[in-house]
């Protein structure tokens, strides 16, 4: 199976994409996509759309895994963010691929038993599941190799939203 991780964001909004074969994990790509700030609103959701259309054309994901928003604070960056989800979301969705979502507390009991869980513990967690030579950089990026991979531990349970 060929899941594609998303941390979602406006500025930065991370992926990863997995191949998963039982408790066998492969890491096929990781990254971000970035847009810049003073670009008009609307062109950097459409960056985030166009980038993610390509990562989906060229890997046809078996599945997506997104992480649920939490903000406790700034309602103006979470409005943003969200709209960065939703293109992420839709993006997905017009590919007919089922979407999953987990919370930060889910991806980190899955990935390191632990739901309160450092985020650098999280890191070198996904550093030795995918059993590579680094930590992968940007955050971002890590994060969402992290929710893919709680997806292919918890996709047997997992309803699509």
């Amino acid at each position: 199976m060929i899941i594609l991780g998303i941390d979602p964001g406006f500025a930065i909004t991370g992926y990863g994409v997995i191949e998963s074969q039982g408790n066998h994990l492969k890491m096929l790509e990781y990254g971000v996509v970035s847009t810049k700030a003073g670009t008009p609103f609307t062109w950097r959701l459409l960056q985030i759309r166009n980038q993610l259309n390509d990562l989906l054309a060229k890997y046809k994901p078996d599945a997506c895994a997104v992480e649920e928003l939490f903000f406790n604070s700034n309602t103006t960056t979470a409005i943003q963010v969200a709209q960065g989800r939703g293109v992420a979301i839709t993006a997905v969705a017009d590919k007919g691929i089922p979407i999953y979502e987990y919370t930060p507390l889910e991806v980190k009991r899955t990935v390191v038993g632990y739901g309160r869980a450092e985020k650098q513990q999280v890191q070198q967690m996904v550093k030795v599941m995918l059993k590579l030579d680094k930590i992968p950089k940007p955050d971002d990026a890590a994060d969402a190799l992290a929710i893919a991979i709680c997806h292919s531990f918890s996709s047997l349970m997992a309803k699509p939203i």
